[in-house]
């Protein structure tokens, strides 16, 4: 949800951060529109940290890139975007230059989002089509109710391209990280009948 109609940029939220009463909150900018992110819950934060640490080990394993999560994004010479993806990944190259104590003036090559209860899968989806029209390759939706992912990548046009990966099925790193699988049963194991 929106919280004010006035046109941010991610000056203006540096500034919002620096100030006691909001240094603690969460904010992602889209085209200038300021959105609050709200705590997650127990399942949201257990899918990142899995994800993340999955990702972890395959990117030190071949010296990539880097992991990390909640990190603001923005797109070169677009200042009125910032994304904080759940989990993300950007190879050494595209961090070149990039600055260790500030938000980052690249997407990331893979961005991942996890869904919530505070978001509608239209505004994930958004998300995501911001992410690769300003420079991300690959990005992963994961559905937590759905026990699955919707893998979000360019198509011609304004569209996305979407291929859910069920329970039973396993995400790919594609082009983006060659070699790289995660089996959906380590994110969402298959209860057994009892």
């Amino acid at each position: 949800m929106a919280i004010q109609q006035q046109l941010y940029t991610v000056d203006s939220i540096q500034h919002l951060l620096r100030t006691p009463e909001y240094n603690r909150r969460r904010f992602y900018l889209i085209d200038g529109e300021l959105f609050e992110m709200s705590p997650v819950r127990r399942m949201h934060g257990r899918l990142a940290i899995r994800i993340g640490g999955i990702l972890m080990r395959f990117i030190e394993e071949y010296d990539l890139g880097e992991v990390n999560t909640e990190v603001g994004y923005y797109p070169p010479g677009d200042r009125s975007t910032l994304l904080a993806p759940d989990v993300a990944y950007v190879s050494h190259a595209r961090l070149r230059d990039q600055p260790e104590d500030e938000f980052l003036s690249v997407m990331p090559d893979l961005a991942v989002e996890i869904a919530s209860p505070s978001e509608t899968l239209a505004q994930l989806r958004r998300k995501a089509q911001v992410y690769l029209d300003n420079g991300s390759r690959l990005v992963w939706i994961v559905l937590p109710a759905e026990k699955g992912v919707d893998v979000c990548r360019a198509a011609d046009g304004s569209l996305l391209d979407i291929e859910f990966v069920g329970q039973d099925g396993a995400l790919s790193g594609e082009d983006v990280l060659p070699g790289f699988e995660l089996e959906m049963a380590r994110l969402f194991p298959v209860e057994e009948p009892s």
